[in-house]
Order: structure tokens, then sequence, then C-alpha cells
């Protein structure tokens, strides 16, 4: 049986919005021209994709194709790009973006002759994760962290860069002057944080080590309103990477953290089953890039990580 990848990709698009219109819309298409194809990819399959009594939605055998149906038109892709003598390209999107991810792909990418990264932010690794299962992205880059209900199943992960943290402060904080401070002379202190702390598993793992009890959050406003936040509490502090540039500068300080030095885990992410094109040249050029600058230096014993960066760092380790 040959499958007509236009078919497939009606499929698809219906599939990811549950809405023969704005499949249509997406597709540059009419929506009888969408509903045509899936019908002619239902016959030629000989089963039912969707159901469509109140509404649309996936049919058991339409859960079951869709995976495959990504797959094939991703492979489809590249073989066109090979025909063609393209450079191929690798999707790869970021979360955590107060922390700058780009600064790491950067290096990555100047180490990598080929595959072309193409960078794209997501919203935070839950969605990311989802983006990488659907295979709407190739990888993903961030923080990756076990999540609620097994929703990273199927998905494996390389660390890629133990960052370390200082406490970010005003300048009019108690101890801005100190060359460095305990994690857990923080205990006085409000940890700020730019979003619910349920969403920020390295920072609610570093309140619960060392017993941060006072905390406080808000929306992810951006860098500006960040600083603005800390400018104007003296008693606040949050957690930044040591390497990043400083949101806004004047009016806040950076303190080393020591006695532990908490790290800040940078992992590449993607989908176990169909691993993206050249994953491993992409990989190769990250330890590359990561030998050159000493990413995964550490010092057991004088430095934290949460439990799951921990495990991370111990396969990475392996030989």
């Amino acid at each position: 049986m040959d499958l007509d990848l236009a078919l497939v990709r009606a499929f698809t698009a219906t599939a990811g919005t549950l809405h023969f219109g704005r499949a249509a819309e997406a597709l540059g298409t009419s929506q009888q021209t969408v509903s045509k194809r899936i019908a002619r990819l239902e016959a030629l399959l000989g089963v039912r994709l969707f159901e469509r009594a109140g509404g649309v939605r996936l049919t058991e055998a339409g859960e079951r194709f869709l995976p495959a149906a990504r797959e094939a038109l991703a492979a489809g892709g590249r073989a066109v790009g090979a025909a063609r003598g393209e450079q191929p390209v690798v999707r790869v999107d970021t979360w955590g973006h107060l922390y700058a991810p780009m600064r790491t792909v950067a290096h990555v990418a100047e180490t990598l002759a080929a595959p072309r990264l193409e960078p794209g932010a997501g919203r935070d690794w839950p969605s990311v994760a989802q983006a990488l299962l659907r295979g709407d992205t190739d990888l993903g880059f961030g923080r990756v962290h076990p999540l609620p209900g097994g929703a990273d199943a199927g998905l494996a992960h390389r660390l890629i860069r133990l960052e370390p943290v200082d406490a970010l402060v005003s300048a009019s904080h108690p101890r801005a002057d100190a060359d460095a401070l305990r994690p857990v002379e923080l205990r006085g202190d409000t940890l700020w944080c730019p979003a619910p702390l349920t969403r920020l598993d390295f920072l609610r793992h570093f309140a619960d080590e060392f017993w941060i009890t006072r905390r406080e959050d808000g929306p992810n406003l951006g860098p500006e309103h960040l600083v603005e936040r800390l400018r104007g509490d003296a008693s606040c502090f949050t957690l930044f990477p040591a390497d990043a540039p400083l949101p806004g500068g004047a009016g806040l300080r950076s303190i080393p953290l020591v006695d532990p030095t908490p790290l800040y885990a940078w992992s590449l992410a993607w989908r176990g089953s169909v691993p993206p094109p050249r994953l491993d040249a992409v990989l190769r050029a990250a330890a590359e890039a990561g030998r050159a600058r000493r990413w995964l230096d550490h010092r057991p014993g004088r430095d934290w990580l949460p439990d799951s960066d921990r495990a991370a760092l111990e396969r990475a380790e392996k030989p």
C-alpha cells in the first residue's frame, strides 16, 4: 500500500486542531478538500480515523496512526531535502527564558558544522515535552525533570551543562556587599519566584532543601519586571545563573552561593522512539563545546543538585 503524504498531512493537521476548518486554514486549502482527503485516507486504510458526531475526535485507530503519520511526514521532508542537497535542519525549542538558554545553544551551534539548528521559544518544559511527543519539534533544551502523570514518558535526554547560580538581590539588601553567601543564610529572606512555585521545579527543590519558608510568586513578565520587584524589596532574593548577563544591571547585586553551590542542570531532550536527524552530531558538538568550557565540572560534596539532576549527572559520567 502506498500512502499519499498529502492525505497524511490533512490527517495530522486535523488531529492537531480537532477542527476541520482550522486544519484547512493551517494548510492553506478549503475545509471541503481536507474532509475529502481524510475520507480517502480512511478508505485506503480501511478504518475510521475520526469520530465526527458531537465534535471531531480521534478514534482508537486514529490515536494509533498519529505518531507513525508524523514520522512519515518528517521522513518525507528529510528525503526531499536530501535529494535537493539541502543542509538538514534540526528544530530546538528552549524554555526557562529568564535564565537565557540561548547562550548555551549558540555555543553548540558554533561548534556544529551540520545539521543547522533552528531555535524556537517554548513556554515551559511540559509544553515542550508535548511538542516533542507530537513531532512538532526535534529537540528541547532547558532543565528537564519528571512530569506529573508520566507526561514525559517516551522522551530521552542528555545532560549538557551544569551552571552555578547566584543569589540576586537589591543593592539595599542587608548582605548585598557579601563576597559569598551560604544558602542557609537566606532562610530569613523571601524567595521571589517569577511564576507559581509549582511550575518552578528547581526553585521549589532549593527552597525545600534549605528551609526557605518565605516564598512569593508572581507572573513572569520578563527581566525588567524581575529587576523592579527585587529593587523594591530589600528582603527579597531570587536565583540567577552566575554566567548570565544581569538583567537591568544597576541596583542589583549577584552574590555567589557556597557550601554548597547550587547547580542548574541544562539538558537536551528528544523523542526516544524517533530521534531527530543527525542527533549524534548535535550531541558530539554539545560535548565538544562543554569540554572546551568545562560545562560539566562539579565538586561532589561541595555542590548541590536536586535528586533528578544528580541522577542525570551520574548517567552522563558513565563511559
